[in-house]
């Protein structure tokens, strides 16, 4: 078990880690960066069963990355010797819940002590390009000196052609396609195999060589988790490549399990569910070796009384046979989202004699998707990126848990306004970003308040266009204080250029000419 010092709320279900030569870092955070750390990316610094969490800065070439949650996530290397790799990260679910179709490269730059710093390179892709969606896989195939990814299940939502009022953000199981993802080109091509009837969401996916097998996962359409084995063989040849799918006998019926690399063709899958209310207390190996696979048993941890009581479990893979793992903390704490932390650690036989008295725990995320109910959001504080050099830290510097806002007690059900009309019993969602709690967003006068966005007569296109900007919002009641508190704008006077003297002598010229005119007719 570990103690997580730093703010522990924003490790939720659905966060995903990167591992980058024994460095852990976090992502997916919940809710959108604020300015302790702009890219949302931390440093997991453990130590003596303690973890901190440090910001990572991004390089000054990267793109923005949202904070996604459930994506599709794979390490990618140049050739499969090669010891250098980056991760490709896919779709997933911002705090809007919003669903992403982008793909990103991250990879490490920088190991200083102070500051880690990342690249995150955005890819452009073209052809079949899959649609945005969630709890999804994605795998990194080698054939004949080729690399390619293949992305295949997931979730999404119903096409906008086919929503309804009552239905406006149901989620659906994606068609079963295939996406071979060519990223030397750039370029996607999907494949429909007749063995892949039914859409799969939160499977297990394991990838050697050309060869991908596919463990698992939950069909929303049926409600059910099918013991079903996959093998999927990519053969990339000079011309058009070549997929194939076969059903293979020995599947596990199970959605939302972890798997973790203990060996060189040594897998072990850990945790999820039989059914929505029933976890899987069995672990199981994996072996992967001449082109088949075989999933045997192995003995189970002796679980405590939380984590066999629990009702959700969540975690991540950690690398070289490690999982990061959390359960919800007790009903009766006061902060509701307090979460337990305990780390797995998975070896092979010769390392276990050594620690035979390591308590061994482990658990994996619900496959209902609590994060749902996020709620769309918004504050000052919003940010969605910034330089490298623009943040200064020391190396005891830690995620400051002062510096989010207390969502516990935001609370999305009070009386915004006079004219506030928001009922916890007669409210249906407004705004396409709304699924189960109404959208809301910070008025920045004094010290803050939250008002619905619905009671301030907030078009969908102001909302969405205020959570991009880092602006100030003012609420319909304070709108006018504020802008009496401006400063006036300085009123530029212009310059009325004086008008030029006309010009005398012209004229006097003529005067004296008609004075002698005058004399000469008079003395005539």
């Amino acid at each position: 078990m570990v103690s997580a010092l730093s703010n522990s709320s924003l490790l939720q279900p659905g966060f995903s880690l990167l591992n980058f030569d024994g460095h852990i870092f976090f992502f997916g955070q919940k809710g959108w960066p604020k300015r302790s750390c702009p890219t949302g990316v931390f440093l997991l610094d453990i130590k003596q069963n303690e973890l901190k969490m440090k910001p990572a800065f991004f390089s000054k070439d990267s793109c923005y990355l949202p904070p996604l949650r459930y994506p599709a996530l794979c390490t990618l290397r140049s050739n499969t010797k090669s010891d250098e790799y980056q991760y490709i990260i896919h779709g997933g679910k911002t705090p809007n819940n919003d669903l992403s179709d982008k793909i990103y490269f991250m990879s490490l730059v920088s190991k200083n002590s102070k500051k880690m710093m990342v690249r995150c390179i955005e890819k452009d892709l073209g052809g079949d390009v899959p649609e945005a969606r969630y709890g999804h896989t994605i795998n990194v195939v080698h054939s004949r000196g080729k690399s390619m990814s293949v992305i295949f299940g997931g979730r999404s939502y119903t096409p906008l052609t086919q929503r309804t009022t009552e239905k406006w953000n149901s989620v659906v199981d994606c068609l079963p396609s295939v996406f071979l993802v060519d990223f030397e080109f750039g370029c996607c091509t999907s494949y429909i195999l007749p063995e892949l009837q039914d859409g799969l969401s939160f499977h297990v996916s394991i990838a050697r060589d050309d060869t991908i097998y596919i463990l698992g996962g939950h069909s929303l359409q049926n409600n059910t988790r099918c013991p079903n084995l996959y093998k999927l063989k990519v053969d990339l040849p000079l011309g058009s490549p070549a997929v194939t799918c076969t059903m293979l006998p020995g599947g596990i019926s199970v959605s939302s399990a972890i798997v973790t690399q203990i060996g060189d063709t040594e897998f072990v899958l850990v945790g999820g569910y039989h059914s929505d209310n029933q976890k899987r207390l069995v672990c199981n190996t994996i072996v992967l070796e001449d082109s088949k696979i075989e999933i045997v048993e192995r003995v189970s941890p002796e679980w405590t009384p939380d984590i066999k009581h629990c009702r959700i479990w969540f975690g991540c893979d950690m690398g070289k046979g490690s999982v990061l793992l959390g359960i919800p903390g007790a009903n009766k704490q006061l902060i509701s989202d307090a979460n337990y932390f305990y780390i797995l650690r998975f070896k092979e036989a010769e390392e276990d004699k050594e620690d035979e008295l390591t308590t061994q725990i482990c658990s994996q995320t619900s496959s209902e998707d609590p994060g749902d109910s996020t709620p769309f959001e918004d504050s000052e504080e919003f940010c969605f990126g910034a330089e490298a050099n623009s943040f200064d830290i020391d190396d005891n510097d830690t995620y400051n848990e002062d510096d989010e806002d207390d969502e516990s007690e935001t609370g999305y059900w009070i009386t915004c306004s006079a004219s506030c009309n928001i009922d916890i019993n007669s409210w249906v969602p407004f705004y396409s970003t709304e699924l189960n709690k109404p959208a809301m967003i910070l008025c920045s006068s004094g010290a803050g308040h939250w008002v619905h966005a619905q009671c301030m007569d907030l078009s969908e296109t102001m909302l969405l266009r205020l959570s991009e900007a880092n602006v100030k919002y003012f609420c319909n009641k304070h709108v006018d204080l504020n802008k009496g508190l401006q400063t006036p704008q300085k009123v530029v006077h212009l310059k009325k250029q004086p008008m030029k003297p006309l010009r005398k002598k012209k004229n006097m010229k003529l005067a004296t000419s008609t004075k002698k005119s005058f004399l000469r007719r008079l003395f005539e």
